[in-house]
């Protein structure tokens, strides 16, 4: 009994950072993308690329702030592909995957709600129905939101599949103590320029959510102040579930590809703790 009452602190802590550090991140990137549609730097079809390197850049250094605030008391994953991923490849234990996740998806809706709030005024001027052409502020869409590019779910998904790839086996290449990490606290640091990367290499075809919690707590929260379409894709398919299944499936592609490639190659001591390593994503 004492050591259960000793392990619910430690656990709420825990939750409490990997909220905090989520919504850090989703203050910086859904307010960016806010700032580009409200200030009507958006020259292409609604949702579309519009300042790019500006949100690329902004979504990464949010990554950054976010693991800072969040590592020490969590190990910032502030994604829930990135937890999941942990538990399957790295140790992290079962029974923290469900509140970590929730904890991550509750920080992502309650930063959404907050850019909804500060954004009214502006977005209702942009926007006065809260339609499909600024809802690409607080959710993905397949080729961003436009029709030119022809990307359809399937499209869509196959990228956040890729995309979450390649972040997962960067941020354990970059994390894992037995290769060769970054020194002096640096690897929240280079994560961030690994999603600013990733946004600009991978950012057409799905919007680089790369994070189930990054896409579903904002979608939820423009779907309760007003955006009724939320759910659903330019197209009129039902879409939220691509930016949440992808990003697991590509997380565990991921962390397959660095244990076949690269783990089971390095040396088997070292300092390592499972599942305690600074890892988010958007």
């Amino acid at each position: 009994m004492a050591a259960t009452r000793a392990r619910v602190p430690a656990l709420v802590g825990e939750m409490s950072a990997e909220f905090a550090g989520t919504m850090i991140l989703i203050l910086f990137g859904t307010g960016v993308v806010a700032q580009v549609v409200a200030g009507g730097a958006l020259t292409v079809p609604p949702g579309g690329l519009g300042d790019h390197d500006s949100i690329a850049w902004a979504w990464g250094l949010g990554v950054t702030l976010g693991v800072y605030t969040a590592a020490r008391l969590s190990g910032a994953h502030i994604n829930p592909a990135v937890t999941l991923t942990l538990a399957v490849f790295k140790g992290f234990p079962w029974q923290k995957v469900v509140p970590f996740i929730v904890a991550q998806t509750a920080g992502a809706f309650a930063a959404a709600l907050l850019v909804r709030w500060n954004y009214t005024e502006v977005l209702g001027h942009a926007d006065p129905g809260h339609t499909i052409k600024t809802q690409g502020v607080f959710s993905t869409l397949p080729g961003n939101g436009s029709v030119a590019f022809g990307v359809h779910e399937w499209g869509a998904f196959r990228d956040q599949v890729i995309g979450t790839a390649i972040l997962l086996m960067l941020i354990l290449a970059i994390t894992d103590l037995l290769n060769n990490p970054p020194g002096a606290n640096m690897a929240p640091f280079i994560i961030g320029l690994v999603v600013v990367a990733i946004g600009m290499a991978w950012g057409t075809d799905a919007g680089y959510a790369i994070n189930p919690a990054r896409d579903f707590g904002p979608r939820l929260a423009s779907y309760i102040t007003g955006y009724g379409t939320a759910w659903r894709d330019q197209w009129g398919n039902l879409y939220f579930w691509v930016p949440i299944v992808g990003p697991i499936i590509g997380g565990l592609v991921g962390g397959a590809a660095y244990k076949l490639f690269i783990g089971r190659y390095l040396p088997t001591a070292g300092p390592e703790l499972p599942g305690r390593v600074p890892a988010p994503e958007r």
